[in-house]
Protein backbone atom coordinates (compact mmCIF):
# COMPACT_ATOMS: atom_id res chain seq x y z
CA UNK A 1 0.00 0.00 0.00
CA UNK A 2 3.04 2.36 0.46
CA UNK A 3 4.10 2.23 -2.72
CA UNK A 4 0.27 2.23 -4.06
CA UNK A 5 0.42 5.74 -2.20
CA UNK A 6 3.75 7.04 -3.93
CA UNK A 7 2.18 6.98 -7.42
CA UNK A 8 0.62 10.16 -7.15
CA UNK A 9 4.19 11.81 -6.73
CA UNK A 10 5.94 9.64 -9.17
CA UNK A 11 3.17 10.35 -12.11
CA UNK A 12 3.47 14.12 -11.10
CA UNK A 13 7.51 13.98 -11.65
CA UNK A 14 7.03 11.56 -14.79
CA UNK A 15 4.85 13.72 -16.05
CA UNK A 16 5.95 17.25 -15.10
CA UNK A 17 9.21 17.14 -14.49
CA UNK A 18 10.81 14.03 -16.72
CA UNK A 19 8.59 13.96 -19.73
CA UNK A 20 8.98 18.46 -20.63
CA UNK A 21 13.09 17.12 -20.68
CA UNK A 22 12.12 16.49 -24.16
CA UNK A 23 11.31 20.44 -25.55
CA UNK A 24 14.75 21.55 -24.62
CA UNK A 25 15.83 19.91 -27.50
CA UNK A 26 14.43 22.81 -29.67
CA UNK A 27 17.53 24.70 -27.53
CA UNK A 28 19.59 22.91 -30.39
CA UNK A 29 17.06 23.60 -33.30
CA UNK A 30 15.49 26.61 -35.12
CA UNK A 31 12.34 26.39 -33.65
CA UNK A 32 9.21 27.27 -35.76
CA UNK A 33 5.63 26.32 -33.67
CA UNK A 34 4.11 25.99 -37.56
CA UNK A 35 6.48 22.78 -37.54
CA UNK A 36 7.04 21.71 -33.99
CA UNK A 37 9.72 20.00 -32.44
CA UNK A 38 10.22 17.10 -35.12
CA UNK A 39 10.18 19.19 -37.97
CA UNK A 40 12.27 21.98 -36.91
CA UNK A 41 15.92 22.03 -38.22
CA UNK A 42 18.71 21.53 -36.26
CA UNK A 43 21.32 24.74 -35.44
CA UNK A 44 23.31 22.18 -33.26
CA UNK A 45 25.02 25.05 -30.61
CA UNK A 46 24.32 28.58 -32.50
CA UNK A 47 22.05 29.84 -29.88
CA UNK A 48 24.68 29.02 -27.53
CA UNK A 49 27.47 30.75 -29.13
CA UNK A 50 24.89 33.23 -29.68
CA UNK A 51 24.13 33.92 -26.37
CA UNK A 52 27.99 34.07 -25.07
CA UNK A 53 28.83 36.11 -27.74
CA UNK A 54 25.47 38.64 -26.37
CA UNK A 55 26.01 42.07 -25.62
CA UNK A 56 24.24 41.41 -21.86
CA UNK A 57 25.89 38.40 -21.22
CA UNK A 58 28.09 39.74 -18.69
CA UNK A 59 25.86 41.70 -17.09
CA UNK A 60 23.09 39.27 -16.65
CA UNK A 61 25.43 36.87 -15.46
CA UNK A 62 27.21 38.82 -12.49
CA UNK A 63 23.32 40.02 -11.80
CA UNK A 64 22.76 36.11 -11.45
CA UNK A 65 25.46 35.12 -9.60
CA UNK A 66 25.44 38.24 -6.95
CA UNK A 67 22.16 38.39 -5.95
CA UNK A 68 22.32 34.51 -5.11
CA UNK A 69 25.88 35.27 -3.33
CA UNK A 70 24.32 37.87 -1.24
CA UNK A 71 21.15 35.56 -0.79
CA UNK A 72 23.62 32.91 0.62
CA UNK A 73 25.65 34.80 2.35
CA UNK A 74 23.56 36.75 4.58
CA UNK A 75 19.86 34.91 3.78
CA UNK A 76 21.26 31.42 4.85
CA UNK A 77 22.57 32.29 8.07
CA UNK A 78 19.29 34.15 9.03
CA UNK A 79 16.64 31.33 9.74
CA UNK A 80 19.76 29.21 11.77
CA UNK A 81 20.13 32.76 13.88
CA UNK A 82 16.90 32.79 14.14
CA UNK A 83 16.22 29.17 15.19
CA UNK A 84 19.17 29.33 17.91
CA UNK A 85 17.60 32.53 19.58
CA UNK A 86 14.30 30.81 19.55
CA UNK A 87 15.75 27.89 21.20
CA UNK A 88 17.07 30.46 23.88
CA UNK A 89 13.99 31.92 24.55
CA UNK A 90 12.21 29.98 28.08
CA UNK A 91 8.52 31.85 27.86
CA UNK A 92 6.80 29.89 25.92
CA UNK A 93 4.08 32.72 24.98
CA UNK A 94 7.08 34.78 23.63
CA UNK A 95 8.16 31.79 21.60
CA UNK A 96 5.09 31.03 19.32
CA UNK A 97 4.19 34.99 19.54
CA UNK A 98 7.99 35.68 17.91
CA UNK A 99 7.57 32.55 15.67
CA UNK A 100 3.81 33.92 14.31
CA UNK A 101 5.35 36.66 13.47
CA UNK A 102 8.02 35.73 11.39
CA UNK A 103 5.92 33.18 9.85
CA UNK A 104 2.95 35.20 8.60
CA UNK A 105 5.32 37.13 5.48
CA UNK A 106 6.17 33.62 3.84
CA UNK A 107 2.04 33.35 3.27
CA UNK A 108 1.82 36.73 1.64
CA UNK A 109 1.58 36.67 -2.25
CA UNK A 110 4.87 37.62 -4.51
CA UNK A 111 2.64 40.59 -5.76
CA UNK A 112 1.21 42.33 -2.44
CA UNK A 113 4.42 41.48 -1.01
CA UNK A 114 6.33 43.60 -4.08
CA UNK A 115 3.18 46.45 -3.66
CA UNK A 116 4.37 46.79 0.19
CA UNK A 117 8.26 47.27 -1.09
CA UNK A 118 7.39 49.91 -3.57
CA UNK A 119 5.30 51.77 -1.55
CA UNK A 120 7.71 51.49 1.33
CA UNK A 121 10.54 52.74 -0.89
CA UNK A 122 8.77 55.47 -2.60
CA UNK A 123 9.69 58.84 -1.76
CA UNK A 124 7.03 59.16 0.37
CA UNK A 125 7.08 55.66 2.01
CA UNK A 126 7.81 54.66 5.29
CA UNK A 127 11.69 54.05 4.87
CA UNK A 128 12.06 57.78 3.49
CA UNK A 129 10.22 58.74 6.27
CA UNK A 130 12.88 57.32 8.70
CA UNK A 131 15.44 58.98 6.65
CA UNK A 132 13.86 62.24 6.64
CA UNK A 133 13.68 62.02 10.74
CA UNK A 134 17.73 61.42 10.52
CA UNK A 135 18.38 64.20 8.38
CA UNK A 136 18.96 62.50 5.04
CA UNK A 137 17.70 63.01 1.62
CA UNK A 138 14.15 61.89 0.35
CA UNK A 139 15.20 59.20 -2.71
CA UNK A 140 12.89 56.53 -4.72
CA UNK A 141 15.00 53.49 -3.77
CA UNK A 142 13.85 51.34 -6.69
CA UNK A 143 15.00 53.89 -9.35
CA UNK A 144 18.50 53.49 -7.55
CA UNK A 145 20.61 50.93 -9.16
CA UNK A 146 22.84 50.67 -6.21
CA UNK A 147 20.19 50.17 -4.16
CA UNK A 148 18.10 47.37 -5.83
CA UNK A 149 20.22 44.29 -4.60
CA UNK A 150 19.90 45.41 -0.79
CA UNK A 151 16.23 45.70 -1.25
CA UNK A 152 15.72 42.16 -2.65
CA UNK A 153 17.72 40.27 -0.61
CA UNK A 154 16.60 42.36 2.49
CA UNK A 155 13.12 41.96 1.65
CA UNK A 156 13.71 38.09 0.70
CA UNK A 157 14.99 37.48 4.56
CA UNK A 158 12.09 39.33 6.13
CA UNK A 159 9.59 37.04 3.81
CA UNK A 160 11.82 33.79 4.46
CA UNK A 161 13.39 33.82 7.16
CA UNK A 162 10.92 32.27 9.66
CA UNK A 163 9.53 29.77 7.61
CA UNK A 164 13.14 28.57 6.94
CA UNK A 165 13.80 28.59 10.93
CA UNK A 166 10.92 25.76 11.28
CA UNK A 167 13.47 23.09 9.41
CA UNK A 168 16.24 24.02 12.22
CA UNK A 169 13.73 24.55 15.22
CA UNK A 170 12.78 20.30 14.37
CA UNK A 171 16.51 19.35 14.08
CA UNK A 172 16.72 21.23 17.34
CA UNK A 173 13.97 19.06 19.44
CA UNK A 174 15.76 16.23 18.28
CA UNK A 175 19.44 16.93 19.82
CA UNK A 176 19.71 14.90 23.23
CA UNK A 177 18.72 16.66 26.40
CA UNK A 178 21.46 14.58 28.47
CA UNK A 179 24.05 16.34 26.09
CA UNK A 180 23.24 19.40 27.77
CA UNK A 181 23.53 18.20 31.38
CA UNK A 182 26.07 16.79 30.91
CA UNK A 183 27.77 20.21 29.21
CA UNK A 184 26.33 22.21 32.11
CA UNK A 185 28.19 19.76 34.81
CA UNK A 186 31.61 20.53 33.06
CA UNK A 187 30.96 24.21 33.55
CA UNK A 188 29.89 25.22 30.20
CA UNK A 189 27.55 28.14 30.13
CA UNK A 190 24.76 28.90 27.32
CA UNK A 191 26.82 30.00 25.02
CA UNK A 192 29.54 27.40 25.39
CA UNK A 193 26.67 24.91 24.94
CA UNK A 194 25.13 26.48 21.83
CA UNK A 195 28.99 26.10 20.18
CA UNK A 196 29.51 23.16 21.29
CA UNK A 197 26.71 20.64 21.39
CA UNK A 198 23.60 22.85 19.74
CA UNK A 199 25.57 23.45 16.33
CA UNK A 200 26.87 20.43 16.03
CA UNK A 201 23.80 18.85 16.59
CA UNK A 202 22.05 20.63 13.68
CA UNK A 203 25.37 20.65 11.16
CA UNK A 204 24.29 17.65 9.23
CA UNK A 205 20.74 19.52 8.25
CA UNK A 206 22.83 22.81 7.55
CA UNK A 207 25.03 21.24 5.26
CA UNK A 208 22.16 19.35 3.30
CA UNK A 209 20.00 22.56 3.09
CA UNK A 210 23.35 24.53 1.96
CA UNK A 211 24.23 21.47 -0.84
CA UNK A 212 20.20 22.00 -2.02
CA UNK A 213 20.58 26.13 -1.76
CA UNK A 214 24.13 25.80 -3.57
CA UNK A 215 21.71 23.62 -6.69
CA UNK A 216 19.61 26.29 -7.22
CA UNK A 217 21.94 28.76 -7.30
CA UNK A 218 21.22 30.66 -10.69
CA UNK A 219 17.28 30.19 -10.11
CA UNK A 220 16.75 33.94 -8.58
CA UNK A 221 13.05 34.28 -8.28
CA UNK A 222 11.85 35.78 -11.91
CA UNK A 223 8.23 36.95 -10.05
CA UNK A 224 9.66 39.12 -7.58
CA UNK A 225 12.33 40.85 -9.83
CA UNK A 226 9.85 41.22 -12.60
CA UNK A 227 7.37 42.98 -10.26
CA UNK A 228 10.44 45.12 -8.80
CA UNK A 229 12.75 46.02 -11.53
CA UNK A 230 12.69 48.82 -14.34
CA UNK A 231 14.84 50.01 -17.61
CA UNK A 232 16.68 52.05 -15.26
CA UNK A 233 18.17 49.34 -13.13
CA UNK A 234 18.50 46.86 -15.66
CA UNK A 235 22.48 46.97 -14.99
CA UNK A 236 22.23 45.55 -11.44
CA UNK A 237 18.55 43.65 -11.75
CA UNK A 238 18.37 42.17 -14.97
CA UNK A 239 19.39 38.64 -14.42
CA UNK A 240 19.02 35.05 -16.45
CA UNK A 241 15.27 34.27 -15.62
CA UNK A 242 14.04 38.01 -16.65
CA UNK A 243 16.41 37.97 -19.84
CA UNK A 244 14.60 34.53 -20.95
CA UNK A 245 11.12 36.69 -20.67
CA UNK A 246 12.21 39.34 -22.58
CA UNK A 247 13.87 37.02 -25.15
CA UNK A 248 11.34 33.42 -24.97
CA UNK A 249 8.07 35.82 -24.39
CA UNK A 250 8.41 39.08 -25.69
CA UNK A 251 10.14 38.51 -29.02
CA UNK A 252 8.96 35.24 -29.39
CA UNK A 253 12.62 33.42 -29.46
CA UNK A 254 11.74 30.21 -28.28
CA UNK A 255 14.92 28.24 -29.22
CA UNK A 256 17.11 31.08 -27.84
CA UNK A 257 15.75 31.22 -24.37
CA UNK A 258 15.29 27.68 -24.02
CA UNK A 259 19.33 27.42 -24.85
CA UNK A 260 19.74 30.13 -22.02
CA UNK A 261 17.40 27.80 -19.53
CA UNK A 262 19.17 24.88 -20.38
CA UNK A 263 22.99 26.62 -19.55
CA UNK A 264 21.41 27.95 -16.38
CA UNK A 265 20.28 24.41 -15.08
CA UNK A 266 23.56 22.82 -16.11
CA UNK A 267 25.20 25.30 -14.17
CA UNK A 268 22.82 24.08 -11.47
CA UNK A 269 23.82 20.71 -11.62
CA UNK A 270 27.13 21.24 -11.77
CA UNK A 271 27.08 23.28 -8.65
CA UNK A 272 25.39 20.75 -6.88
CA UNK A 273 27.61 18.20 -7.83
CA UNK A 274 30.54 19.75 -6.81
CA UNK A 275 29.46 21.26 -2.83
CA UNK A 276 27.85 17.32 -2.56
CA UNK A 277 31.45 16.04 -3.21
CA UNK A 278 33.26 18.36 -1.51
CA UNK A 279 31.03 18.02 1.89
CA UNK A 280 31.29 14.70 1.43
CA UNK A 281 35.14 14.80 1.78
CA UNK A 282 35.34 17.00 4.21
CA UNK A 283 32.55 16.20 7.02
CA UNK A 284 31.15 13.17 5.53
CA UNK A 285 27.60 14.06 5.00
CA UNK A 286 26.33 14.60 1.91
CA UNK A 287 22.95 13.96 -0.38
CA UNK A 288 24.28 10.93 -2.13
Amino acid sequence: MIYWMALPVMAYYIIFQYVPMYGASIAFKDFSPMKGILGSSWVGMQHFNDFFKDVYFGRILSNTLLISLYNIIFGFPAPIILALLLNEVRKNVLKRFVQSVTYLPHFISVLVLCGLIVDFTARNGIVNDLLAFMGMERITMLLKPELFRTIYVSSNIWQEVGWGSIIYLAALAGIDQDLYEAATIDGAGRFKQMLHVTLPGIMPTIIILFILRMGSMMNVGFDKIFLLYNPITYETSDVISTYVYRKGILEANYSFSAAVGLFNSVINFVLLVVTNKISKKVNETSLW
